[in-house]
């Protein structure tokens, strides 16, 4: 908190969306924000409709909405009127094979363009849709369709084939699988099917409250959670993008997230298409010279990445960059995990600007607090929280009673919210009692820690539970420990994350053998490849130690808090709970 902070140009600051963030807040209202956008008569609202259809309706079909870049470097485009056209097929398409309003609509790809027009095409016919990322081995892919009760699938047929085919006698729910490419067996043809699909269709007119979005975010004990998410929540998404990232009318903006993860569909497709931007997708993996290529060549206004792709820029250094000329971009902004102060300042000295950290989670829908155009950025700093949101810094009272609101500078507890906002998650799917325990005395209690400085800045501390932040990957290590224990040899498995200088976090996997197995090289890359296949090489364990024992609570917990803090030599805490261990 003792970087000094990075002021802006009274130009810069002028040309914001939001030039003054006292007066903008001390006026606002959501009721505000709901006025941006359209709706549908007689009070309902469709995000399909704020993200496509109206801005065709208002004269501007002909945009650009969306610049696919595929591996090959080859380029499809699709305008606002070409988009419309292919979600409307796509809607007509579900209602022929029998996907009703309330269907479950899954899409397992890629960042191709199929999974952009599944997204829209699904809300517009009043289904749920529920991304999942496409690196996932079927272990995870198997219990978000089973929580979700999945009634359809968008994949390939080498993705069915390697991940889900096996699955379906654990999927009752699922009726239709739709592939992109050429379908096979129990598949069904999406290209062929929507060629036969009408072009017109009436977007449904949905209840404000009608769930929409359904996203998964991992636990530290049990099984995913599945966040509800309603059609109200565009009014959060469309007010954050233009607020938060400065998004404008006919900006060309690239968030290089995947949809497969919340902030790939909040700020990858519904906020930027609502505040009718053209986007870039690039369905390449990180590479320097091609996202250096992408920002300079299509005169990215916007962007909005990751603090390891910035980390993997900076490894890359200044040389990258040299011959380069990035005259457009005007905003650079990141979310995912925490970002170091350097990471803010190489911006300011490689782009001339800082990267503008925020925060929010799957279950606020949207961003909540960040780092604005028209602010002077404190690097490392997460921001001031967003017109319309109250966060706060609380703590139980000694009596344990009740919350109280920390005032004083500097004072670490817990991050919480006002609930109201209308991307706030509307229940976590079949489990009302965990929903009901993330909200107390009038607060959203959001599991980090946090403090607040004298300026109104938010700093992030740490999790309060064992969440594990990799890449931007929110990983729960009871998941990665229950595949583990899936193999003969394992006995018990602790998992934590480490810290990495690209990936924030690593997995790290204790495991305890059975009798009769040896901790030796050859089982250690078994048990690798092993989760790899099970999980998918994002959530996967990255490390495996062995260990005779793990240290557990005398109920047999194990504690991963105790085995975190041996591995980075902090101290142990309390440990009058600890069954005794041998390491």
């Amino acid at each position: 908190m003792a970087t000094a902070p990075i002021t802006k140009p009274a130009s810069v600051r002028a040309a914001a969306n939001m030039t003054d963030y006292d007066t903008l807040c001390a006026g606002f209202s959501w009721d505000d924000a709901q006025a941006l956008i359209d709706g549908l008569s007689d009070g309902r609202m469709n995000i399909a409709h704020e993200a496509v259809d109206r801005h065709v309706a208002s004269g501007h079909g002909e945009q650009l909405a969306l610049r696919w870049i595929s591996k090959s470097g080859s380029q499809q485009d699709f305008t606002y009127a070409a988009l419309q056209t292919e979600t409307n097929r796509f809607a007509n398409m579900l209602r022929s094979q029998g996907l009703q309003k309330g269907d479950r609509v899954y899409a397992l790809l890629g960042r191709v363009p199929e999974l952009y027009i599944a997204a829209l095409g699904t809300l517009k016919a009043g289904c749920t849709f529920c991304p999942l990322f496409s690196a996932f081995g079927p272990e995870p892919i198997r219990s978000r369709m089973e929580i979700g009760g999945a009634n359809a699938l968008i994949t390939t047929a080498r993705l069915y084939k390697r991940k889900v085919k096996a699955l379906r006698p654990d999927l009752p729910d699922l009726r239709k699988v739709f592939v992109i490419d050429e379908a096979a067996e129990d598949t069904l043809p999406l290209t062929d099917l929507m060629a036969d699909a009408s072009e017109e269709f009436t977007t449904e007119a949905m209840n404000p409250e009608d769930t929409a979005l359904l996203h998964f975010t991992s636990g530290t004990t049990g099984k995913p959670k599945g966040v509800v998410h309603v059609h109200q929540a565009v009014v959060a998404h469309n007010w954050t993008g233009r607020i938060a990232l400065d998004l404008r009318a006919g900006d060309t903006y690239w968030c290089t997230a995947d949809p497969g993860w919340v902030t790939g569909t909040s700020y990858g497709i519904v906020a930027p298409l609502t505040n009718r931007v053209s986007m870039i997708v690039d369905e390449a993996e990180f590479d320097v010279a091609r996202w250096y290529d992408i920002l300079e060549g299509e005169g990215v206004n916007v962007w909005y990445t990751a603090p390891t792709a910035i980390r993997m820029l900076m490894k890359a250094g200044t040389e990258a960059l040299q011959g380069r000329d990035f005259p457009a971009l005007r905003f650079m902004a990141s979310v995912g995990e925490p970002l170091n102060p350097e990471a803010v300042i190489w911006g300011n000295t490689a782009f001339g600007q800082p990267f503008h950290d925020n925060w929010w989670q799957t279950e606020t829908g949207g961003i909540m607090i960040a780092n604005y155009a028209a602010m002077d950025v404190k690097p490392g700093s997460m921001g001031r929280p967003l017109p319309g949101i109250e966060a706060g810094i609380v703590e139980m009272d000694p009596e344990g009673d009740s919350l109280r609101a920390l005032t004083e500078p500097q004072a670490m507890g817990e991050l919480a919210l006002r609930p109201g906002w209308p991307s706030m998650m509307r229940g976590y799917l079949h489990e009302q009692a965990r929903y009901d325990k993330c909200f107390r005395d009038g607060w959203y209690l959001t599991g980090d820690l946090a403090m607040r400085d004298a300026d109104g800045y938010f700093w992030f501390v740490g999790r309060a539970d064992d969440l594990i932040k990799s890449a931007g990957h929110l990983i729960g290590p009871f998941e990665v420990e229950s595949a583990l224990m899936e193999h003969e040899a394992v006995a018990e498995v602790g998992v934590i994350g480490i810290p990495d200088e690209t990936a924030g976090e690593l997995v790290k996997a204790y495991v305890a053998l059975k009798p009769g197995y040896e901790p030796d090289e050859d089982l250690r890359l078994d048990l690798l490849g092993h989760a790899r296949k099970r999980l998918g090489p994002a959530v996967a364990p990255k490390e495996i130690a062995f260990r005779k024992n793990l240290p557990k609570t005398r109920s047999g917990k194990i504690m991963r808090r105790l085995l975190k803090a041996r591995e980075l030599g902090l101290p142990e805490g309390d440990i009058s709970t600890l069954e005794s261990d041998e390491t």
